[in-house]
């Protein structure tokens, strides 16, 4: 919320504005000017009015990768989408959407029509949602979220591989994978929220061999992957193919080395600069909040996207 101390002048000058001009649907309350200050121009105010208003206007967006078409990364994503039998459910939180660092646009361009369906809100319940409440209804679906009642994905696949029945497995089991697309506090609170999320068999991946490389933003741990590197990784494993996970990632290397080559900084997570001793925010006294941090530090009870 943005609180704006202005002017007498200035608030009736901007209400004298045409119904066309982008400001005009915005109100302004308790201004106080009287109709005597409309003819008079106190301290030069009166002169905005004959000013010429720039119209700001949003760049060409490639309608393929999403990104503005100066820095498309088009090049860097599949010729043709990746025929694959898993179809991914991404439930986003609203806030995602206008971060202009996505990687939700690119892992869709990579894609199948229909093979990524993103799904965004906070709560989500049959009555409102009755596409994803089949799909969490539906035994062939896993939900991709770290925790103690998580199977490892790759050590379940395998298990399945080992019976006669293994390539049934792939198709029967696990075609749908829903990923909680958000800041960690913001998954944590959806998945906790949401009972539609809970029906889902729960799986995580190894942390021991992912490394994120989605260096233009911070994570709490080294361990903690992008939406698009779960995908990756996850496809990976269902489809029994590594390649996917190379070209998966390729659009996120090229959107990170474009950002670091214009002035981004790399981002190490939280753990990274706690291990080095270059935290610079005050520590917790809070006991459960020092908890954390020690578990953060140890890899245990990481909270998970």
């Amino acid at each position: 919320m943005f609180h704006t101390f202005v002017m007498d002048t200035t608030c009736q000058s901007l209400s004298n504005l045409s119904i066309n001009h982008p400001l005009a649907p915005v109100e302004y309350a308790n201004c106080g000017s009287s109709s005597s200050q409309d003819d008079e121009d106190v301290d030069g105010f009166g002169d905005l009015r004959s000013l010429p208003v720039d119209v700001c206007e949003r760049r060409p967006t490639c309608l393929r990768c999403c990104r503005p078409q100066k820095v498309c990364l088009c090049p860097f994503l599949p010729v043709h989408p990746l025929e694959v039998s898993t179809c991914l459910y991404i439930v986003q939180h609203p806030a995602e959407e206008s971060r202009a660092l996505r990687t939700v646009p690119l892992l869709a361009a990579c894609l199948p029509p229909g093979k990524c369906k993103v799904l965004v809100g906070r709560r989500f319940n049959e009555e409102r949602n009755p596409e994803l409440a089949a799909v969490c209804r539906d035994s062939r679906t896993l939900i991709l979220y770290p925790g103690p009642d998580a199977q490892n994905l790759e050590e379940l696949v395998q298990k399945q591989d080992q019976d006669r029945m293994g390539e049934q497995f792939v198709r029967a089991v696990g075609p749908n994978v829903i990923i909680i697309d958000g800041t960690w506090s913001q998954a944590k609170d959806m998945f906790l929220r949401n009972t539609l999320l809970h029906q889902p068999k729960q799986v995580q991946l190894s942390r021991s061999e992912q490394t994120s490389q989605y260096v233009i933003r911070s994570q709490p741990s080294n361990i903690c992957l992008s939406t698009l590197e779960c995908a990756a990784v996850t496809l990976s494993i269902l489809e029994r193919n590594e390649a996917i996970q190379e070209v998966l990632l390729k659009p996120l290397q090229a959107l990170c080395s474009f950002q670091l080559q214009h002035g981004a900084l790399v981002h190490h997570s939280k753990e990274h600069l706690i291990r080095h001793g270059i935290y610079d925010k005050q520590m917790p006294t809070n006991k459960r909040k020092i908890k954390r941090m020690e578990n953060l530090i140890t890899n245990k009870h990481i909270c998970p996207r």
